[in-house]
């Protein structure tokens, strides 16, 4: 499974953004592994805004210096931690003096894959996953894989669930084969879908039923076409009546990651991640992948 894994014409990096918190830790380690397991190179990055012209005048004039000297000591510390965890790992530092979600985003620009981490636990307490994260798995070109924020990763031998909602989904399936493909683990590509409900009546007609299901299980195919490119993976696919965010976030249950793909916005004042994508961050038990698609 060794050698570096390039995607798109990418580098082979894995880059994770990082500060003084535990959840930051837990993504950077997650990040690192992948990298190691992609034969690739780990990119910490840490912004800090600095100190503004305005703002000198009000503090000592050692304090932007202050301000940097920190940043460079969160970077040190990162770099010794992972190179103690995963020795051997190849890791570059990147000090960005911007927001954070702008410096990640400029800095994954010729990433393969960009993690961040949340302070979710999941249920209600989940809502507490970060602008920073949110944006950047909105806009980034590269997959984003938050990782959510409780102590261990309890599913580290689970399977690798794929969220399909329709035949452009190829890309988030693709990714999700690869990972297994280096992970040699199972792909379970989902979808969910709930009935339209008839005029006047609370139940369809079979026939409608099953030619509704039939057409599900065509999206499903399409999407699923890369299967044919990673003969050792194995995969399983599921066509399941119910809303699609409840049925992934179940999903997420056990799982080891959860892929998701990111659609463009079908409106300009709707969420740009998408209704099922923004539950699932928020909800899901495993880390989620967030895969751009066309």
């Amino acid at each position: 499974m060794g050698g570096t894994v390039m995607h798109g014409g990418r580098t082979g990096t894995v880059l994770v953004g990082v500060d003084d918190t535990a959840h930051s830790w837990l993504a950077a380690d997650w990040a690192a592994a992948e990298a190691k397991l992609r034969g690739g190179t780990l990119r910490v990055v840490h912004a800090v805004h600095g100190i503004t012209g305005a703002e000198l005048e009000l503090v000592s004039e050692g304090a932007d210096q202050q301000v940097l000297d920190a940043a460079a000591t969160v970077l040190e510390d990162a770099r010794a931690r992972l190179a103690a965890a995963h020795p051997g790992l190849r890791t570059e530092t990147v000090l960005a003096r911007d927001h954070p979600a702008e410096a990640l985003l400029g800095a994954a620009e010729d990433a393969d894959l960009l993690v961040v981490g949340t302070r979710g636990q999941g249920g209600f307490t989940g809502l507490l996953l970060g602008s920073v994260s949110l944006k950047v798995a909105a806009h980034a070109t590269c997959p984003v894989v938050v990782v959510r924020g409780h102590a261990e990763q309890k599913a580290a031998d689970g399977d690798i669930v794929v969220g399909v909602r329709d035949e452009q989904d190829e890309a988030a399936v693709r990714f999700a084969l690869a990972e297994a493909d280096l992970l040699q683990t199972l792909v379970r590509l989902i979808h969910a879908w709930t009935p339209p409900m008839a005029a006047g009546r609370m139940i369809p007609q079979v026939s409608e039923a099953d030619a509704e299901r039939k057409a599900h299980a065509r999206v499903l195919s399409h999407a699923a076409r890369p299967v044919a490119e990673y003969p050792r993976v194995h995969t399983d696919s599921e066509l399941v009546v119910g809303a699609p965010a409840a049925v992934l976030v179940e999903a997420s249950a056990g799982a080891r990651l959860l892929v998701l793909p990111r659609h463009p916005p079908a409106a300009r004042l709707g969420l740009r991640l998408g209704a099922v994508v923004h539950a699932a961050l928020h909800h899901a038990s495993c880390p989620v992948a967030v895969v751009p698609v066309s």
